[in-house]
């Protein structure tokens, strides 16, 4: 069988599954350069001619080609996958992928946000127009709910209640965020400010806006949590939603008004 029908196949499951697009294009790009190294450096087009000798060579290519150890982890994490599922469908008769051994991963210990720099961040955005009062929301719901960029980009109005916030996550999962009175405070105050904003404007149903209405862009995400460090004079940290989930995980955050 041609690896170039069953990877074809194998892309209808993924989908059928529900992986989100993000997710569907990194398969693609991955298994695209997969199917170009078998077919021009080992002469293999059928998914039978494959062998573990073969994927081992390609893990070893990409340690040449200077990818990083994590890089090369989450990239086999993909093909391994396929070839269980190869084997689980009976195309192959062994699972011959999970022997392909890769180089740990070093243990990068984070340098993670402070109460004070969280307190710091949220406190350095006023309520004085749109764009501070939505900034202002944003770090207080990322340290608050642990939400990742994607979810706070595609947070939707109607998700967020009362007491809660209905999240949808990595691979279509949902989740529930209980709101805390404090943050709760910041989005009833942001909520009057987006209302009275956008009264004669037409807006997406995305609960964090642009300031023409529609959703914010990953740039967009980016330089906000860059200007609240900034602001709070926040050193040696990483600027992103990672570092404030890392925060979240390890501690209760109160005690930011």
């Amino acid at each position: 069988m041609f690896i170039e029908d069953i990877l074809e196949e194998y892309m209808y499951h993924c989908q059928a599954k529900g992986f989100t697009n993000k997710t569907m294009k990194n398969k693609r790009q991955e298994f695209k350069q997969l199917k170009m190294y078998l077919r021009e450096e080992r002469g293999i087009t059928d998914l039978e001619s494959i062998t573990v000798h073969d994927l081992r060579a390609y893990a070893r290519l990409k340690q040449q080609q200077g990818l990083q150890a994590q890089s090369i982890v989450s990239m086999f994490r993909m093909i391994k996958a396929f070839f269980s599922w190869c084997y689980n469908e009976e195309y192959i008769k062994e699972n011959f992928a999970k022997k392909v051994e890769l180089s740990k991963v070093p243990v990068k210990i984070l340098n993670g946000f402070t109460a004070d720099e969280i307190q710091s961040m949220t406190n350095s955005f006023s309520y004085k127009s749109y764009i501070e009062a939505r900034s202002k929301a944003i770090i207080a719901v990322l340290a608050d709910c642990g939400l990742r960029a994607m979810e706070i980009r595609g947070l939707k109005t109607n998700n967020v209640r009362n007491t809660s916030i209905l999240v949808n996550g990595k691979g279509n999962k949902e989740r529930i965020m209980f709101i805390s009175p404090v943050l709760k405070r910041i989005l009833i105050k942001y909520e009057r400010i987006k209302n009275e904003y956008f009264k004669d404007k037409d807006t997406t149903e995305n609960y964090f806006l642009s300031y023409t209405g529609n959703g914010i862009s990953h740039v967009a995400l980016d330089n906000i949590i860059k200007e609240a460090g900034k602001r709070a004079n926040v050193k040696d940290k990483r600027g992103s939603p990672h570092t404030f989930r890392h925060f979240y995980a390890v501690q209760c955050w109160i005690g930011y008004t």
